[in-house]
Order: structure tokens, then C-alpha cells, then sequence
């Protein structure tokens, strides 16, 4: 008896697993001859901790780069971290300020200092995490975005762009986060519909009684208006062509002027124009030359340009102004209104549209190849849905604020001339030295006289080149490793971020390498609750994915997180699906536990039903692995692991293991046993991308192996063809097997007491020659042929050909008759249900012809049982 461990513990094996794939360098990948197969980490914030959404998508990295590993392929997975400029800088002045400190009093140098302290202590904690997952990433590769030649990448593309003629710098209408204090991208603005009011606010026509009433959602931004807007063709404000108005409490006196922007049928049909704060006003003040008040300091305060009200902040004022509206007498009503408010995505707070001196790329001209290059499907989406949100955003694509109002990430490489506006831009110090003494022609010049530009580039502007600056393809772009492992194969991904990463990665690829990124794109959806709501920390609705890992192992939180994650679908989330992956992991366990508990003799004759089902296994096998390459291909990965789980539990366990397995304290045959441990360990292989742990861990059990070996470089079962007609035949010896089991158990009869098997068969459709199975199986003392039907028997139809099992004094006689005859009355409702679905010619007629021949394979089966049952009945009745 083998003294395997009755309880598979995975604490213990996962920790001790893991240490081994890292000192024999398993996941370690170097350019060679073989087809690399690359996948690039979607980089988490440097700060950041492991939550569902990261299990998820990196769980399905894994089986990818597992599976082409075992494939034969050079699998490189590299890992790596976001720098997250507003997420991090947020945190530093967070904590400076619990200390006193403000980021203004110390200064740039200083604050990155301790930008810098607070990543070495607190970055990079989610990739140690990521390793209790199982992630095989290649950590020798692991790259930041803030790493000396991933900045100096940024730089360069900058620089470039700008030479070419892409970037330019300009006062612009943009999204103003006031508690990040910096401008987000149109991208980073999340719209949500709001109960709002809609206020009616009346302003005095100069030199007469008379009012204009504008109707807006905004009245905070009153104090900024620079005119009254109506429509040319507006009837009722005809006869103010030439006047103006006076803004209430500033007491203004603004132009009324005309343009067919204006929508007559909202409100009153008059609006109130604030060039400053909103991007259709800011082209209206253009238009006609309005003045521009920005009434809002950074942090989202009134400033003192406005006269009044300095230092509230924005929602206050709204507050103050209406009621300083009403003693005026200037309000007329409040509405109930709907709104569209944009939120900035990374502090969630209301964002101003302000007006701002930014960079911008110009995007018209580089999105252009990556449009085409999706349409032609050489790059591929999986699902495809996802091609129509990705086409409407770069269809419709304004070019990109990349500058940032912070200290933490690539200062913008823009050198201001002295006492100037003018500036020139290089990727260093020196060179923009050398610029200016040439644009200035003052040789004079000292490194000191230039001022380096404040801003940061936008964090999504290094994301944008990750595929390409990870193996230093923007300053070496012929270096060995970016043309070995470049383009990436697959990239997986949150959907959420389709135009912030995935657009302007193959925007990158195509511009800087003329080439995709990579071949396929594979979204994941979000995790959220049972109750559909997505996963925070405020909900209270996240479970600690390290807390599900130690209470069910990583192999059972990964099999639960991919058991139904539909690609592009949310995944419903609840301890139900990782319990499931642990009861698996235990099945398997046990299934070894069994294999190694049996005794192999040399001298021991293989029997007949081993041999049978070792032969309809592989078929098996075969048949299944044809599919589950199809699902692979496909990035049908929940499908894939229901197909390998169901060959493991139902054909594998259930049945395999059922038909081999040795009597009680006998041995197996050495022949038997020895095909029994290959095909246990084919099924470990293409277990092992879901499961990685359990499966290295009985592998290496499995059979005499030396120091290094592992499952994960094993060579992954390939396809090859099978016989249909055996496993078709093999299906209906099984379903005889489950009838008569069931018939033991419908009349209480044990295991041990021997049964006759009759079968009457006019089309050929017993399977005889699995009839060393159906014995050994379903408990069978004979089985024979008859012509009659016997009296006094249970009987059952399969493919037409009837199967008896004579009874004798085993049952009670009268209860029997009983059940026949109801079951025959359920029999008979069923064919009528089926005939009249057939007697209905728009059926017919209109449903697919496969549809309505199942539906006559119904009718028939449904015949042969009713007239067999009648048969049982008759003879039973005698």
C-alpha cells in the first residue's frame, strides 16, 4: 500500500512548488531557436494590492503562456508596474501632509524623494502576491515604468513626435481634476446621470424693464459669464439684436448675441455664455471675441478675477449664489432636471472644464493603421463586439492632452528660452543647451538659463509603448530581444480600458514599429457580486483574494475564477465557485491516491475489459483534445476548463478508473497499470495550465523523475484522430450500465446479487463486444439473446433494441405494475406533446431540419418504450 497523504494539503505544496520552479529557472526565457510565444503583464499601479479583477485576468495570462510553454514554444511572460503618476502622487501628499508637509514648501527634488521612498517600501507587494497565484511571469524581466531606459523611451517618443510635428502646445478647453489638481484626458472623465435642478435665472436688459431668463444647471458659473446667447431665427428675442444684458450679483454688462448653435426648444431658449468653463461657450467666446474669466482656482475654489465670493469652494457657492439669487430677485424657478455630470475616474470628484495652457498629440493621421489593421482582422478581438466600441472612439478621436500638472513621472523635455515663452525640446539638458544657443544665436547661453517645463506626460503615455519599451525597442529598435519576442501574441485585458491602453498600444506599434503589438486581444469582464454590483472596498462586497487562496488553495480559486468566465462577460462572483475548485483538486487527489494504492504484477494477464476500455479511452482523449485546441484558438478558456474538467470527473474517474480498477486486495496487471499511469499523466498536462500546483505535485509522484523535471516543460498532448463509431458504440454500453444500475436501485437489489441480461435486437445496435464492461460494471452473472419477452422483468429500450432484467422474486409484483403503468401514462403524454409539435406544418416547415428530426428521433424512441412497457405489463399480469 503506498503511503501517499490521505489529505492533499495546498499551502504547504504551493509555497514549496513554487520555490522549486524559481531555483530550476522554469519560467526563465532568452531568445533561442524555437517560436517565442510573448505575453506582456497588463503593468498594476507600483502601490497597488491584489483584488479579484487582477486574479482573473492574470490567472488567464497563465493558462496561456502554460499552455504554449508546454507547447514547445519559448513562453515569456514579463512582468512589470505602472508608476500611476495622480494614484501615487495622491498617496505621497496624503502622507506628507499627516506629517505637516506641504508638496509646495520642499520643493520637486525633495517631494520625488519621498515619491520615491514610498514606492521602494510600498511598490511592488502585488507581484509577490501575483506568485501565490502560480504566475510563471519571467521576474528577471520585471520592468517599471519609471526604470532609467522605459523613461528615456518616453522621452525620445516625445521628442520625436514633436520634431514630426505631432505634439504642439496651446491654451485648450480641459477635463480639471481640483483634487488631483491636474487635467485628465476625455478618456479619464466617467459621465454619470444625476438628479440635478435646472435653475431659471432672469438678466436685466440694459436701458430697459425688460428681463432675458436662461435656464442652467450651473449657476456657480453665473459669476463667469461674458454674454447671453440666443437663436437668429428665435422670434421671442428678435428685437434685443444690439442690446445687452447685466449679469446678476457681478453686475456685468455683457453683449446678447445671436448664432444658430442654440437650441430653442431648451428652457428658455436663452443661454448663458461662460467661455472659461464650458468647450461650446470657449467656441462661441472665439466666434465673437468674449471675454474670458476663469472664476475657479486649481483646487476648485472661486478666485479673486471674479471680485466676490474668493476662496469658497465651487459646490458651496452654488449654495450661497442661489440664495443671494433670490434676494435679488433675480430667481425665478427650480426645476427638477436629469444631468450628465463628469467624474474624474481616478479621485472621483466632479471635473471642470477649464481652460488651460496643455500639450496635445495629434491623433487624426496615427490612428489610421491601427482603424484598418482591426478591420482586416489582423489584429483580432475576442469577442469581436468589442471592435464596434473600439471603432467609435478612434473614429471620433480628438487629440490627447498628455501633459499632467504634477512632479511624479517623465517631466515633459520642453526648455523655456530666458524671460520667454519660446522653448525648444530635446531628450536631454545638453542638447536642448546646444538647441537654444542655435535658435537664440547666443553662444552665451548657460545650462542654468533654461527652465525645464513643469508638467509630467500623462502615465498612459510609457503604458502606450509597454509592448515595445520592455525589451528596449524605442532606443534600440534592431536589438535581438525586441525582434525575437516582438509582436506579443495575446494581450489580456479589462474591456474598461479600450481606449486608454489597448487603442494607443496598437496606435504605438503601428507608428514607432510599423507593425501590431499584438496578435490577439483577449477581454476579460469585471467581477462583480451576485447582485451584479462591481467589487469595492467601500461595499464591503470584495473578499482578500490571499484570504480565498489560503482557505481554498490557488489552484481552487483559479479553477473557481475561470469556471464561468465567459470572454467579455462579467464573472458573478461568490465562495461557491473556488469551494468547487477545491472539491476538484480533492477529486484529483484522490484519483492518484487510488491509482497508487493498486499493486502492478508482471504476471497478471490483462483482462478483456481493461483492455476494451484503455482502447475507447484514448479515443476519448484524442476526441477531447481535438476540442479543446478549438476552444484554445477560440479564447474559449472557461469552456476549455469545463471540457477538461468533465473528461477527468466523468470519463476518467467515473468511468475509466471504475472498469480497471482491480477486485478488493487483488493486483492489477503490469500492463494495465503502466497505460493507466500515462494517461493519468496526459490528463495532469492538460490540466496543469488551470491547475498548476496539484497537478506539478503528482507528476512529479506519478513516476521516477530526477531533480529539474517538471510538468510545466512537458510536452503537451497533441491531437490525433479517433473512431467515432467506437465511442458511439462505447456511449450505448454505458447508458445499458446506468439503466440496470438504476433498476438496482429503483427495486433495492445489492451489488453482490447477480443478475440476467436479455436483450432483444432486431437492428443490430447491441454493442457485444463491450459486453466484458457491462458485466463487470452493472453486476451481469450472464448475458444472452432472446426472441420473446420474458414475464416478470424490468425492462428498458436503447436504440431500439430492448433489454430485459428478469426479476424472479426479487421485487413485489404488485408495486411494480403500479410504477409500470404510471410510467407508461408519463410515456404516452410525452409522444403526444412531440406529435403535436409535429402535426403543426408552420413547425415543420419553419424550424431547421436538424431541430425536427430530434424531434422524430423523440417520436420513435418514445414508441419503442410505450410498446415495451405494455409488453412488461402484459407479462407481468400473466
Amino acid at each position: 500500500m503506498d503511503k501517499t497523504s490521505a489529505q492533499y494539503n495546498a499551502s504547504l505544496t504551493e509555497d514549496k512548488l513554487y520555490k522549486y520552479w524559481l531555483d530550476n529557472k522554469l519560467f526563465k526565457s532568452t531568445p533561442d531557436n524555437r517560436e517565442p510565444f510573448t505575453i506582456v503583464i497588463p503593468p498594476p499601479n507600483v502601490t497597488g494590492v491584489l483584488h479579484m479583477g487582477h486574479i482573473m485576468n492574470n490567472t488567464i495570462q497563465d493558462i496561456l503562456i502554460r499552455r504554449a510553454r508546454m507547447q514547445g514554444k519559448n513562453a515569456c511572460w514579463v512582468p512589470g508596474t505602472d508608476h500611476a503618476s495622480i494614484a501615487t502622487e495622491a498617496k505621497v501628499v496624503n502622507k506628507l501632509a499627516e506629517e505637516g508637509i506641504k508638496k509646495q514648501d520642499i520643493g520637486r527634488e525633495e517631494f520625488l524623494k519621498h515619491a520615491w521612498d514610498w514606492t521602494h517600501k510600498h511598490g511592488g507587494i502585488i507581484l509577490e502576491q501575483l506568485k501565490k497565484l502560480g504566475a510563471s511571469c519571467d521576474w528577471d524581466r520585471t520592468k517599471f515604468t519609471l526604470d532609467d531606459n522605459l523613461y528615456k523611451s518616453v522621452i525620445k517618443v516625445f521628442t520625436d513626435l514633436y520634431n514630426e510635428g505631432y505634439i504642439y502646445r496651446g491654451i485648450r478647453m480641459i477635463n480639471w481634476d481640483p483634487k488631483a489638481k491636474t487635467a485628465v484626458s476625455d478618456e479619464e472623465v466617467e459621465y454619470k446621470d444625476e438628479k440635478s435642478k435646472l435653475y431659471y435665472v432672469k438678466y436685466k436688459i440694459v436701458d430697459t424693464d425688460e428681463y432675458i431668463t436662461i435656464a442652467t444647471t450651473r449657476p456657480e458659473t453665473i459669476i463667469g459669464d461674458t454674454a447671453v446667447c440666443v437663436h437668429p431665427e428665435d422670434p421671442r428675442y428678435k428685437h434685443l439684436k444690439g442690446k445687452k444684458a447685466i449679469i446678476p450679483l457681478v453686475n456685468r454688462t455683457v453683449p446678447i448675441i445671436f448664432d444658430d448653435y442654440i437650441d430653442i426648444e431648451f428652457g428658455t431658449g436663452a443661454l448663458k455664455v461662460t467661455p472659461a468653463h464650458d468647450e461650446n461657450d470657449y467656441m462661441l467666446g472665439q466666434k465673437y471675441n468674449l471675454e474670458i474669466i476663469d472664476i475657479f482656482n486649481d483646487d476648485g475654489t472661486i478666485s479673486k478675477e471674479v471680485g466676490i465670493y474668493e476662496g469658497i469652494d465651487r459646490f458651496e457657492l452654488r449654495k450661497s449664489i442661489i440664495k443671494d439669487l433670490e434676494k435679488s430677485g433675480n430667481l425665478v424657478k427650480i426645476e427638477d432636471y436629469v444631468n450628465r455630470v463628469g467624474y474624474s475616474q481616478r479621485t472621483n470628484v466632479p471635473v471642470e472644464p477649464k481652460l488651460s495652457m496643455q500639450w496635445f498629440l495629434k491623433m487624426k493621421e496615427l490612428v489610421k493603421p491601427a482603424i484598418e489593421n482591426v478591420k482586416n482582422n489582423t489584429i483580432r478581438f475576442s469577442p469581436e463586439r468589442f471592435k464596434n466600441t473600439y471603432f467609435h472612439w478612434m473614429e471620433n478621436v480628438r487629440d490627447w492632452n498628455i501633459s499632467r500638472q504634477l512632479w511624479w513621472g517623465q517631466r515633459i523635455p520642453a526648455y523655456y528660452l530666458p524671460g520667454s515663452n519660446d522653448f525648444v525640446v530635446a531628450e536631454t539638458p545638453e542638447k536642448a543647451l546646444e538647441l537654444a544657443k542655435e535658435k537664440t544665436k547666443n553662444k552665451n547661453l548657460k545650462q542654468e538659463d533654461l527652465k525645464q517645463d513643469e508638467d509630467v506626460l500623462d502615465t498612459w503615455f510609457s503604458s502606450w509603448l509597454w509592448p515595445i519599451s520592455v525589451f528596449n525597442g524605442i532606443l534600440e529598435p534592431d536589438n535581438p530581444e525586441i525582434n525575437y519576442y516582438y509582436p506579443t501574441n495575446v494581450l489580456a485585458t479589462g474591456h474598461d480600458i479600450i481606449f486608454f491602453w489597448v487603442a494607443r498600444m496598437i496606435i504605438a506599434g503601428y507608428k514607432f514599429r510599423n507593425q501590431y503589438p499584438f496578435k490577439d486581444v483577449y477581454f476579460t469582464g469585471m467581477v462583480r457580486d451576485e447582485k451584479r454590483r462591481k467589487m469595492s472596498k467601500s461595499l464591503g462586497n470584495s473578499p482578500d483574494p490571499l484570504d480565498l487562496i489560503k482557505k481554498y488553495g490557488a489552484d481552487g480559486v483559479r479553477f473557481g475564477m475561470m469556471l464561468c468566465s465567459p470572454a467579455g462577460g462579467d464573472l458573478l462572483y461568490n465562495d461557491s465557485l473556488p469551494e468547487q475548485g477545491r472539491n476538484f483538486a480533492n477529486k484529483i487527489w484522490n484519483a492518484f491516491r487510488l491509482v497508487k494504492s493498486w499493486q502492478p504484477d508482471e504476471n497478471t494477464k490483462q483482462p478483456e475489459h481493461s483492455e476494451l476500455a484503455l482502447k475507447w479511452f484514448e479515443n476519448k482523449f484524442n476526441e477531447q483534445i481535438n476540442e479543446l485546441d478549438k476552444l484554445y484558438d477560440n479564447f474559449k478558456l472557461s469552456e476549455a476548463l469545463m471540457t477538461v474538467y468533465r473528461l477527468f470527473k466523468d470519463e476518467f474517474s467515473g468511468w475509466l478508473l471504475e472498469i480497471v480498477k482491480p477486485d478488493y486486495q487483488k493486483p492489477i496487471d503490469a500492463k494495465t497499470y503502466k497505460n493507466i499511469t500515462d494517461i493519468f499523466d496526459n490528463m495532469l498536462r492538460i490540466l496543469h495550465p488551470f491547475m498548476p500546483f496539484i497537478t506539478e505535485e503528482i507528476w512529479l509522484q506519478l513516476k521516477e523523475r530526477k531533480q529539474g523535471d517538471s510538468i510545466m516543460i512537458s510536452k503537451m498532448p497533441e491531437a490525433k484522430d479517433f473512431d467515432a463509431g467506437l465511442l458511439a458504440d462505447f456511449e450505448i454500453s454505458k447508458e445499458i450500465i446506468s439503466q440496470i444500475r438504476n433498476i438496482r436501485k429503483e427495486k433495492n437489489i445489492p451489488f453482490k446479487t447477480g443478475l440476467q441480461l436479455l436483450y432483444k435486437d432486431e437492428n443490430n445496435s447491441y454493442v457485444k463486444n463491450y459486453e466484458s464492461i457491462i458485466i463487470k460494471l452493472a453486476g451481469i452473472d450472464t448475458v444472452s439473446e432472446t426472441k420473446e419477452k420474458p414475464g416478470g422483468a424490468s425492462s428498458f429500450v436503447i436504440k431500439k433494441t430492448e433489454y430485459f432484467i428478469p426479476l424472479g422474486n426479487l421485487i413485489n409484483k404488485e408495486e411494480e405494475l403500479k410504477k409500470l403503468k404510471d410510467e407508461l401514462k408519463y410515456t404516452e403524454g410525452f409522444l403526444n406533446s412531440v406529435m403535436k409539435k409535429l402535426g403543426n406544418e408552420r413547425f415543420v416547415n419553419n424550424a431547421p431540419a436538424q431541430v425536427v428530426e430530434k424531434e422524430k428521433a423523440k417520436q420513435a424512441d418514445a414508441e419503442a418504450k410505450i410498446k415495451a412497457l405494455k409488453e412488461q405489463i402484459k407479462n407481468m399480469s400473466r
